[in-house]
């Protein structure tokens, strides 16, 4: 007798499941890489008529991190909206509006923003994707849009990396900090306070500031150490029961205070950053709020500091 099982949760598994004559062998499924991504494209258009310019490559370029069942719904989706519009075939601006609905949900128009609220908006979005143009380290700025999607998304700014990724430096992840915090700190320039819109971004760049400090040993007080296993506890977590952590009062104390001396440094960068191109917030701004969207030509001239090539271009 040969028993399976399968779970997307390993870490959460009692230790004592995985015990030698128990679920003892294991056979990790990771994510496709680009290749991989491509291959399962072509494989779900067999069935889909294609236009001649469609570059599955590209497709799977824009898709890291995505399982086959995400690349699966992509192709259908951009099926359904070439028939909708009753095309013959499917093309590159239906997937990649397919891959903008399997992100972020669909477009919800519906949802009228106030003046003020979209004026917010458009000033956040803009300073996300101006950090992402003017550090090193940040993948390209793909498409700015202020266009509400899902569940609570009003806004989105979406970067396109240019090659899967598997190690990350300590710059390197200052970079993508900076980056999620590039909407608050567009807010409080422009307004002088902020908005809860930036609750996520925030949530984000605090949990990477934790994991710089805690597992990957970039904190300058607490040195080359990890702490904390995730391993150990996971079963019971969340049941009610109590989680021990390996390290001190103390240790904790200083975890926080690295984690928050993290957070507070990429604030100061991303003040001056876009402090020194407030022109180009604002432009930027003026200009998602006539077109909701902005990519290809256009965006990156205006990041770029373009700003009557882009004034010329997009009237």
């Amino acid at each position: 007798m040969i028993i399976m099982a399968a779970t997307n949760r390993p870490e959460v598994l009692d230790p004592a499941l995985m015990r030698a004559g128990r679920f003892d062998r294991q056979v990790v499924v990771d994510k496709p890489d680009i290749n991989g991504r491509e291959a399962i494209l072509k494989i779900h258009a067999r069935n889909v008529t294609l236009a001649p310019a469609v570059d599955l490559r590209l497709i799977a370029a824009r898709t890291p991190g995505f399982a086959g069942a995400d690349l699966a719904n992509i192709v259908n989706e951009a099926a359904l909206l070439a028939a909708r519009k009753g095309k013959d075939a499917v093309e590159t601006a239906d997937l990649e509006e397919a891959i903008d609905r399997v992100v972020a949900g669909l477009e919800k128009r519906s949802r009228v923003l106030s003046v003020k609220e979209r004026d917010i908006v458009a000033h956040h979005e803009m300073g996300h994707a101006l950090v992402a143009a003017s550090v090193e380290h940040a993948d390209p700025v793909h498409k700015v849009s202020i266009i509400p999607r899902g569940i609570a998304a009003l806004g989105m700014t979406y970067q396109r990396p240019v090659e899967d990724r598997y190690l990350l430096t300590r710059s390197e992840l200052e970079d993508r900090i900076a980056v999620m915090l590039g909407g608050r700190v567009a807010e409080e320039i422009v307004y002088g306070e902020v908005s809860t819109g930036a609750h996520n971004d925030l949530e984000r760049a605090t949990d990477l500031a934790r994991l710089m400090v805690t597992r990957y040993g970039m904190s300058e007080r607490l040195g080359p150490l990890t702490f904390g296993d995730d391993q150990r506890g996971q079963f019971l977590r969340g049941a009610g029961f109590p989680v021990e952590r390996d390290y001190s009062e103390e240790t904790a104390r200083v975890i926080d205070e690295e984690v928050r001396a993290i957070v507070e440094r990429s604030l100061a960068r991303v003040r001056g950053l876009l402090g020194a191109k407030k022109a180009i917030l604002l432009r930027g701004a003026e200009e998602l709020k006539t077109r909701e969207t902005l990519e290809g030509e256009p965006l990156r001239r205006l990041l770029a500091g373009e700003l009557e090539a882009v004034k010329e271009e997009v009237r």
